[in-house]
């Protein structure tokens, strides 16, 4: 009988080859972009994935303000922060938080679903939020990226 050897191939940090992507959030579903992006930014997309490396692509998301959320989300969702100080929790209805600060959203949204650790922020690093359509990335000649 006849040993086979199966050698797994892991990804070096040196080999990884990254692309950049542009992902329109127009009219797309929260939650599914969110998780969605998250998965390009973590590398799982690439069949070189390897969950220690960081493999992922860099992704650029545009017109931040026009994302969409089912139900009531957007009357009762609230982000909650502390300022450090006695009586500093400070909450803000998701509403006013598209108004004033669009970006933050999905920022917010795509860091909950990576990694919580050194390689987890290396990751979030790639992610580049506009509220309009322009971007400062044309030099990097992103493509878009369609799910």
């Amino acid at each position: 009988m006849k040993t086979r050897s199966y050698n797994t191939e892991s990804a070096k940090k040196e080999e990884v080859q990254r692309k950049w992507y542009v992902v329109d959030a127009n009219g797309k579903t929260a939650g599914r972009l969110f998780s969605r992006i998250a998965h390009v930014l973590r590398g799982k997309h690439k069949p070189s994935f390897t969950p220690h490396v960081d493999t992922g692509d860099y992704v650029i998301v545009v017109n931040a303000e026009k994302i969409r959320f089912t139900g009531n989300k957007v009357q009762q969702k609230e982000y909650v922060r502390h300022t450090g100080y006695p009586g500093g929790q400070r909450r803000v209805v998701l509403a006013d938080m598209l108004e004033k600060k669009p970006h933050f959203v999905i920022e917010k949204g795509v860091r909950g679903m990576l990694p919580k650790n050194k390689l987890g922020r290396a990751m979030y690093k790639k992610l580049f939020v506009y509220a309009g359509e322009e971007h400062p990335h044309q030099a990097q000649k992103p493509e878009p990226f369609n799910f």
